[in-house]
């Protein structure tokens, strides 16, 4: 894997089948209705694989297949250390198919080969892995009652759950969902986004390779307003997990009111701060932002999109990180030197352009970037782009662009810069950066938002929960907290004779 070079995975792509047929009951199945789309491959703009087209009625034999398998216990009910196995196993057989499912990822979401081969795939495996070897030390309680009494507290799977995954990071986000819901013994029913499926409908016929029971999971790949809509009214199924925008993330909800009031939990957006102090690192603080706002094209929901520094040092790290920006310039996305490939689609491109256009208008000045490029290639590329003279109240600093565009803002003290920072209707993700423990922690704590860097950018892993306040949304992935939210806690009132 380490040692494939460009015309490696050029080959590899021409070599490759793809299968986009649904998974019901453990196999592979099409539409009901005989609907397919066609996804396409981000980097060229060519037609990538005729993908399952699924409905309601899709939906609706998936639902009771999941029932059916719930309630037989074959699952639900097996001990947790056979289910750790499953999962452990599966992980191990994605670990065997790393180069294959890497190169789906590439070629359907435009990721860089580097990242789907050293981050997504091992990442997922891990999650997988990890979430397996997790459920068999989960124990249940008895609470402090009088000696004439005992109470049992007892975790129990939540039944159906619905998962509905996005497009930036259709395998991650796939493991984190997965892998919790099924290893404390729920039925699944997956809806990866319809232009992106192409990775989860494969690690999908893995799970039934390693042992999971037919039926325990489902794969539909299909429009999210019908088919998604469809899943979130429906009154069988008892979970739903979602990870996506905020105002989709809000329907979820009103659906969820409207329907049978089953449990859902959110992952939406984001537009989080990235806040220098002067006595940073800022060496390493430049790279950092550069990677914070460049990463998989900007189109990730933790971006650390606003770049607030302290106006002492504004002009000069402002160019230190253009400079690091030029390293971020898109390239194709089988090249294992590409940095960062293309924007999910055309639609994608043309929103990024025009928010370029909306920060000009608003009077912030371009630094670097703000062109489409590359599109002799027929793929939709975007470069790197800097605005400064940015002030929090301007569109650019406000809403969500979901491409590699960053807004710097400066500040003048501390306590300015935890107002700009909190003066956001997200609250995903942030840092700050500075040598002062005392400074560092005071707005680490202050700043509203599940997850906070110091001296760092996307830090975490597995072991450490992931998710937003503010309307970024509830609940958590990854950690032993994400077992919280596909479990029902249930009390066992007992009174001796």
């Amino acid at each position: 894997m380490a040692d494939k070079t460009l015309a490696n995975w050029q080959d590899a792509a021409a070599k490759i089948t793809i299968d986009g047929r649904a998974i019901i009951d453990g196999k592979r199945a099409q539409a009901l209705s005989g609907e397919t789309r066609t996804t396409i491959n981000p980097a060229n703009g060519e037609a990538l694989a005729e993908v399952a087209n699924c409905g309601s009625e899709d939906a609706d034999l998936a639902v009771k297949s999941a029932r059916t398998t719930f309630d037989s216990g074959i699952w639900s009910q097996m001990a947790p250390g056979d289910r750790k196995m499953v999962l452990v196993r599966w992980a191990e057989l994605i670990e065997q198919h790393a180069d294959e499912i890497a190169l789906l990822e590439t070629l359907d979401v435009g990721k860089p080969i580097s990242d789907t081969t050293n981050v997504d795939v091992p990442s997922s495996v891990k999650t997988i892995r990890w979430s397996g070897e997790a459920i068999d030390k989960v124990y249940d309680q008895i609470s402090p009652t009088a000696g004439d009494c005992m109470a049992l507290i007892t975790r129990l799977p939540l039944g159906v759950v619905t998962a509905i995954v996005p497009w930036n990071f259709p395998l991650s986000t796939t493991a984190w969902k997965l892998a919790p819901a099924l290893a404390t013994g729920n039925s699944v029913i997956l809806k990866p986004a319809s232009n992106t499926p192409l990775s989860a409908l494969r690690i999908a016929e893995l799970a039934t390779e390693a042992g999971l029971p037919e039926g325990a999971l489902h794969v539909l790949p299909g429009p999210g307003g019908s088919l998604g809509q469809h899943l979130a009214l429906h009154m069988d199924i008892d979970g739903m997990t979602f990870t996506g925008s905020t105002p989709v993330g809000k329907q979820l909800m009103e659906f969820s009111g409207q329907s049978n009031l089953k449990r859902t939990f959110l992952e939406l957006g984001g537009k989080s701060p990235n806040i220098v102090f002067p006595d940073a690192n800022l060496e390493s603080a430049a790279a950092s932002a550069a990677v914070a706002v460049y990463y998989n094209g900007g189109q990730t929901c933790t971006a650390g999109t606003r770049l607030i520094v302290h106006e002492s040092i504004h002009d000069e790290f402002v160019a230190q990180v253009a400079k690091h920006a030029g390293s971020w310039m898109p390239g194709n996305p089988l090249d294992p030197d590409t940095a960062m490939g293309p924007m999910i689609d055309q639609g994608q491109c043309n929103t990024v352009s025009e928010y370029v256009d909306i920060g000009k208008a608003e009077g912030a000045e371009l630094v670097t970037g703000g062109n489409a490029v590359m599109q002799d290639t027929g793929g939709f590329y975007h470069e790197p782009t800097i605005f400064s003279g940015v002030n929090n109240q301007m569109r650019i600093a406000q809403e969500e662009i979901f491409g590699p565009v960053m807004s710097v803002i400066p500040f003048r003290d501390t306590e300015e810069a935890i107002q700009i920072a909190n003066d956001s209707i997200y609250g995903l993700a942030g840092a700050v950066w500075s040598r002062n423990i005392n400074t560092a922690h005071k707005v680490a704590a202050a700043v509203r938002v599940g997850t906070m860097g110091i001296n760092n950018y996307f830090g975490g892993d597995i072991t450490v929960p992931f998710g937003g306040f503010k309307q970024s949304g509830n609940g958590r992935d990854k950690s032993m907290h994400a077992f919280d939210d596909y479990t029902e806690l249930k009390t066992t009132w007992i009174e001796f004779e």
